[in-house]
């Protein structure tokens, strides 16, 4: 079983201030430069039918959405306590259980319901009631044979909803779904995939395993080859503690101008932290990875109170960039990255750490 917590954020945010139902409401990462500047961590389904999306930049989605519209900073530990909490309700109907970020998990429960896809479903609904009643959130949840297939079926099942894939019904579910479905296909894969003619999962699966590893590596091209056919299963287990957390993105165009890179970098600082939040873990160094059109690799990095607010971590990354920038006059960007290390658990919250050990 994989659940998804329904745009988390913002659904935290309407149930504890029911005034902002029936608005568009949009959770931003504020980078702190000027009022509006920043992006969107992420919006209500009101807001998404305008064309508000995670990612956009904060100002694009002014312009996009009524004046009525509601804008709020992130607020990662809070939603993080409020995540624990699912998370609690979730073990206890487990085998065994995965965090995989601050509103998703999958969990094995093959035990619990005796290999009954039929008493999954019944536990599916028992859970969403509970998480519901105690809670107040709506969540999607996906039932398949492995934890890839559960999560396809739990983002096809959004808003809301429950989604059952059996053995048999495996391919026919995954063939006709466009590439990007499939965990892993981010957009620089997309873009080659589609000039080679690939559109769906069925497309995707008809593919040489020869063929991937040319382009995406030995190790990846694997998870793709079995993961297109519904066939990649690897066992649910608890993840053990992080060394570092980091994420690099491509970015649009080579670029040298610092704004610009910021804000295209703040929704993966955002996942970053609430990664660590979800994990009751502090970071007490914080690094920038820029990596130029040429391919070489610079990083720098400084020490950071753990605890530092998404505001202040901005603040930090910006002058990284700024001073890496400088120094490397003739240096243009073509992906840049973020990396959180010197983790220890969060003092005074033992119940997430104790809970994920």
């Amino acid at each position: 079983m994989f659940l998804d917590l329904d745009y988390f954020f913002a659904q935290v945010e309407e149930i504890e201030n029911p005034s902002y139902l029936g608005r568009p409401l949009v959770v931003c990462v504020y980078s702190g430069r000027t009022e509006d500047s920043g992006v969107v961590s992420s919006a209500n389904y009101l807001a998404r039918k305008h064309g508000v999306k995670a990612g956009m930049p904060i100002k694009r989605a002014k312009r996009l959405l009524p004046s009525e519209a509601v804008f709020l900073p992130v607020r990662l530990e809070h939603y993080a306590e409020v995540s624990w909490r699912v998370m609690t309700i979730l073990k206890k109907h487990s085998d065994r259980m995965r965090v995989e970020s601050i509103d998703e998990a999958v969990m094995e429960v093959t035990e619990t319901v005796g290999g009954s896809f039929e008493r999954a479903e019944e536990l599916a609904v028992m859970v969403k009631r509970e998480i519901r009643q105690g809670l107040g959130l709506k969540c999607s949840i996906g039932i398949a044979p492995n934890r890839v297939v559960a999560k396809i079926a739990a983002d096809a099942a959004k808003p809301d909803g429950l989604k059952t894939v059996r053995p048999e019904e495996v391919a026919d579910f995954l063939k006709p779904l466009p590439a990007t479905a499939l965990p892993g296909i981010g957009a620089k894969a997309w873009s080659y995939l589609e000039g080679i003619g690939v559109k769906t999962i069925g497309d995707l699966s008809s593919l040489p395993i020869e063929v991937l590893a040319k382009v995406f590596g030995g190790k990846k091209a694997r998870y793709i080859y079995l993961a297109s056919r519904g066939e990649f299963d690897e066992p649910i287990e608890e993840k053990t503690t992080f060394k570092q957390v980091s994420r690099i993105i491509t970015l649009k165009q080579n670029t040298r101008d610092v704004d610009e890179v910021v804000s295209a970098l703040a929704p993966a600082v955002n996942d970053a932290l609430a990664r660590l939040e979800a994990n009751n873990l502090e970071a007490t160094t914080l690094g920038i990875i820029a990596i130029a059109a040429d391919l070489r690799t610079v990083t720098r990095q400084t020490q950071i109170r753990p605890g530092t607010s998404i505001e202040e971590t901005m603040r930090i990354v910006r002058n990284l960039f700024s001073e890496l920038l400088q120094e490397e006059g003739g240096m243009v960007l073509r992906r840049a990255g973020v990396r959180f290390a010197g983790l220890k658990q969060r003092l005074g919250q033992s119940r997430l750490s104790s809970y994920l050990q």
